[in-house]
């Protein structure tokens, strides 16, 4: 599997078509990236990322199902699944397997990364055949896994609502540096850490530290 060596310029579309590319080995022709609403609920989901960009409304449909939701992930189930979606269960009751059906697709393998307080990144890749060995459906996890750094990264940028100073004041936070080893460490007062830790908040809709760095990790940006 060949990716490019340098994603630093690459937007987050650019690098999903790229991923895609790679996967067509393993007739993957679909991926949609859904992450948390940093402003919902711990069912609430958002579509990060879907590429083709023509299976939006499909993307969406499987953002607002409850499939693999937060019921889902506080069970013992793993971090991946594998699913042939025309044989699933509760095909009569999921509007989004009924339209990746209409759009030809036959089996998704999803893969969780978990973030705090439940809530969850998740990668699902979409095939328009059944797979039937294993060792694709692994090789698919890894390829997702592998690049996930990167996509994460992209991700990030793609969704940031905050300056790259607020981001990183919030990063010292999360580390567990007060205002004053901020301060030290960027070289600046404490009034300016606090500055910035207060337009962060503002940004995110919190009134506390905490609650600004955990949106932070929903968004991607810690």
């Amino acid at each position: 599997m060949h990716l490019p060596v340098n994603f630093d310029s690459v937007s987050l579309d650019g690098l999903l078509s790229d991923w895609l590319s790679a996967l067509r080995e393993f007739s993957v022709e679909a991926v949609v990236v859904l992450g948390p609403d940093p402003f919902g609920g711990v069912e609430d989901r958002q579509v990060v990322a879907v590429h083709p960009p023509l299976l939006a409304d499909a993307a969406k449909a499987l953002a607002d199902s409850h499939d693999f939701g937060a019921p889902w992930r506080a069970s013992d189930a793993p971090l991946v699944a594998w699913q042939h979606i025309a044989k699933s269960d509760s095909l009569d009751t999921s509007r989004w397997r009924q339209l990746w059906l209409a759009h030809g697709f036959q089996t998704v393998v999803r893969v969780e990364f978990p973030l705090p307080v439940g809530r969850a990144f998740e990668c699902f890749m979409f095939s328009p055949r059944e797979l039937t060995d294993r060792a694709e459906a692994a090789s698919i996890v890894w390829s997702a896994m592998n690049i996930w750094p990167l996509v994460r990264r992209s991700i990030a940028t793609a969704r940031s609502m905050l300056s790259p100073r607020e981001r990183e004041c919030l990063m010292l936070a999360f580390e567990g540096r007060t205002a004053k080893e901020s301060a030290q460490r960027l070289r600046c007062s404490e009034r300016t850490i606090n500055y910035h830790i207060s337009n962060a908040m503002n940004k995110l809709r919190v009134d506390n530290k905490m609650a600004a760095i955990q949106r932070a990790c929903w968004l991607g940006a810690i």
